[in-house]
């Protein structure tokens, strides 16, 4: 058996020098960002390009601290449609939670009340139920009343056009239309007087005559008839034969009131007049009379 060198017979063994492999070289250190902008700096003006201008992080305003892009990033907040959701759902459960606590509060302030107490609330509350019921009626009862006034007034206001159109009728004032007869006597001689067309005017107011017209004029209260030679003056116009009556009124009486033995047909045909009457279903009398101011009749209400 051969021995090392190393190692003699009695001698504890030595160690070894361990081997180690070969030693990387040193770790380069990293550039620095400022380096990179530098080496392209000088390479942009080596191709003659102009340089490029500083790159700013984005939401980066100039001048802004980080606090103020942190904030400018989280304002105005986006809320989504399931947070507003969650938000109107809790609003309602929130009011819901404050009306049932107010109620048990106020149920629970009943509930712990003395019976005097809830007496006089109940008899309170009676009062002012009747007060209202009181008021209601009283309100029904002016509306009621408002109604009927407004009513009277209204019927008032019509009888008192219904009557002004009358007494307009009655007056010449105004013209009026409606069934009746006309009436036309021929006098070819001319012996036809005021006094005979004055009694068939009045012959046939007896029988219901409204309104009349001879001419063109309107035979009022107030009307006169004269002679004047061969003509009549009625009101101080002259009419000439043949005379022409219109007159309003029910023709069923009008007719037979100038037909009667001894009446004005009769009369007017014993002066070889003729007498022609025919019944209407409209008859328009629309000669006018100018209203006229008494000068010394007042009204009695003044």
């Amino acid at each position: 058996m051969s021995e090392t060198p190393d190692e003699r017979p009695g001698e504890p063994p030595r160690e070894r020098p361990r081997m180690w492999a070969a030693e990387l070289p040193p770790e380069q250190p990293r550039a620095r960002i400022g380096h990179r902008n530098e080496a392209r700096r000088t390479a942009d003006q080596r191709a003659g390009r102009p340089p490029e201008p500083p790159r700013t992080p984005a939401g980066a305003g100039p001048g802004l601290t980080g606090r103020q892009r942190l904030v400018k990033g989280l304002w105005p907040p986006r809320v989504t449609r399931a947070q507003l959701i969650v938000a109107l759902l809790l609003f309602g459960l929130g009011l819901g939670l404050a009306i049932q606590v107010r109620s048990h509060n106020d149920s629970s302030a009943l509930r712990g009340a003395r019976q005097e107490d809830l007496v006089r609330i109940l008899d309170e509350l009676d009062d002012r139920t009747q007060r209202l019921e009181d008021e209601k009626q009283s309100l029904e009862s002016q509306r009621t009343e408002l109604e009927n006034s407004s009513d009277q007034a209204e019927e008032a206001r019509k009888q008192t056009v219904e009557k002004e159109r009358q007494l307009g009728i009655l007056a010449g004032t105004v013209a009026a239309q409606g069934p009746g007869i006309t009436v036309t006597v021929q006098d070819p001689r001319h012996r036809v007087k005021a006094d005979m067309l004055l009694d068939t005017i009045q012959e046939l107011r007896a029988a219901g005559a409204e309104a009349i017209q001879i001419g063109d004029v309107r035979v009022v209260a107030s009307t006169y008839l004269t002679d004047e030679g061969k003509s009549v003056r009625i009101d101080g116009h002259k009419i000439d034969a043949p005379f022409r009556f219109k007159v309003i009124g029910k023709p069923q009486d009008l007719t037979p009131a100038l037909s009667i033995p001894g009446g004005v047909v009769q009369t007017l045909e014993k002066e070889q007049a003729t007498v022609v009457v025919q019944e209407e279903k409209k008859i328009v009398v629309d000669a006018l009379r100018p209203a006229k101011t008494p000068d010394y009749a007042q009204s009695s209400s003044r």
